[in-house]
């Protein structure tokens, strides 16, 4: 039986429900890491069942830096109208369009960005990562 500490450190480490953590640790006789593997599992199971669902609700948000120089606008699509709503998902929209603003981004979907500078940064990171083993190399061409 799982001790209560082992449970709560699951659930906070992965956001798993208490029943879940506790499950997953009492089928690998309390072994975090096996547990914790278990609930990564579940959860990219979850994650799979809902990448078919549609996301018709959202909300557009915005940010016009002081100087009225920069703007940013952004639509974020949600699967509900309660989670549109919700404080959190403002707050992450808002965020979303500083963090924008802030990187100065040279394109907004990858597509437009141009060949040349795609093929720049790809030398970069090849070069960066020369004399690292291959599997690390590789990920970059």
């Amino acid at each position: 039986m799982a001790d209560k500490a082992s449970v709560m450190k699951l659930r906070e480490q992965t956001g798993a429900g208490i029943l879940e953590c506790k499950n997953a640790l009492d089928e690998v006789n309390d072994d975090y890491d096996k547990a914790l593997e278990i609930i990564k599992k579940k959860g990219f199971a979850k994650a799979s069942r809902k990448e078919q669902r549609t996301t018709a609700e959202g909300r557009i948000g915005s940010y016009i830096h002081t100087n009225g120089k920069i703007g940013v606008m952004v639509e974020v699509n949600c699967e509900t109208d309660f989670v549109a709503r919700n404080e959190v998902f403002q707050q992450f929209l808002k965020d979303i369009c500083m963090q924008i603003a802030a990187t100065n981004p040279i394109a907004i979907k990858r597509e437009d960005i141009s060949s040349e500078i795609v093929e720049t940064q790809k030398r970069g990171f090849i070069e960066d990562t020369k004399g690292k083993p291959s599997d690390i190399s590789e990920k970059n061409r």
